[in-house]
């Protein structure tokens, strides 16, 4: 018991687990939506704007975290703008404006990083996390920051859910899904560019898509999968925060590890 007790009595483990479940809290409910729009490559994308956000800060004398915010706001705009005009949700002319988008914005991030030719700060932890170094200030912050777009998700949810299903009929009924798909690549960018700079870019893409992965194929129902989405990102975090801790495996490592094995468990039992 003093063990299991043992990870509790340090304060870092407490900040990690409370910035934890905060991202979690985000990636579940947000990624849950990701998974039914089909907007993985999308997510991908904005994810991995760590290394050029971070390397055109660090370019600039910026902080790099915002950087990240810049970056990762600038890549949604730029999805959400020519999707609009491309007039479609998914298919080849939406994939390749995306990728388009994360070519270009990772060649940039090499130049800003040639052109600096410093060493770039905390690249390692934007990109894989560093949890268990997590301070009071930046949990509060980043509660703060879940709370507001958790609210914005709950009152355009049901719409959102409606555009994601049928995208035609709910543009017949009057629903704005082009407003719609812009206002969600917001949130997603807003949501990655604040958990990533504590559970790093890599683990939000995973926390994004296999929660919500795994709890589709576990319920067909919409609400009772969302609340399994968001349970499940909870328990992946916690479990490979306390694995990570008793192990020495980074986290970066365990959590994905820990999502993907249950994943391929609710394959096993929708099969």
């Amino acid at each position: 018991m003093p063990a299991l007790a043992s990870p509790f009595a340090y304060s870092f483990m407490d900040n990690a687990l409370a910035a934890g479940s905060a991202a979690a809290l985000l990636a579940g409910s947000i990624g849950w939506y990701v998974v039914v729009r089909r907007e993985a490559f999308a997510a991908h994308t904005l994810s991995v704007m760590a290394f050029p956000g971070g390397a055109l800060a660090a370019l600039a004398s910026l902080p790099i975290a915002l950087g990240f915010y810049i970056a990762c706001l600038l890549a949604g705009g730029l999805i959400a703008l020519f999707g609009l005009r491309a007039g479609v949700r998914s298919g080849p002319q939406q994939s390749a404006v995306i990728g388009t988008v994360q070519a270009m914005a990772l060649a940039l991030g090499f130049l800003a990083l040639s052109l600096y030719g410093g060493i770039l700060e905390n690249l390692e932890g934007l990109l894989f996390g560093s949890p268990l170094g997590i301070t009071g200030s930046q949990v509060l912050v980043l509660f703060g920051l879940t709370a507001a777009i958790l609210v914005v998700l709950l009152a355009a949810g049901r719409p959102l859910w409606f555009a994601s299903v049928d995208r035609e009929l709910a543009r017949a009924a009057g629903v704005p899904t082009g407003a719609l798909s812009a206002l969600f690549l917001v949130l997603v960018a807003v949501a990655v560019a604040a958990a990533a700079q504590i559970t790093g870019a890599l683990l939000v893409f995973a926390l994004l898509i296999a929660p919500p992965a795994a709890a589709h194929l576990l319920s067909p129902r919409p609400a009772a999968s969302a609340a399994i989405s968001i349970v499940l990102a909870l328990l992946f975090t916690w479990l490979g925060l306390l694995i990570s801790y008793y192990t020495n495996y980074p986290p970066g490592f365990v959590v994905p590890a820990v999502a993907l094995f249950v994943y391929l468990l609710a394959r096993l039992a929708r099969a």
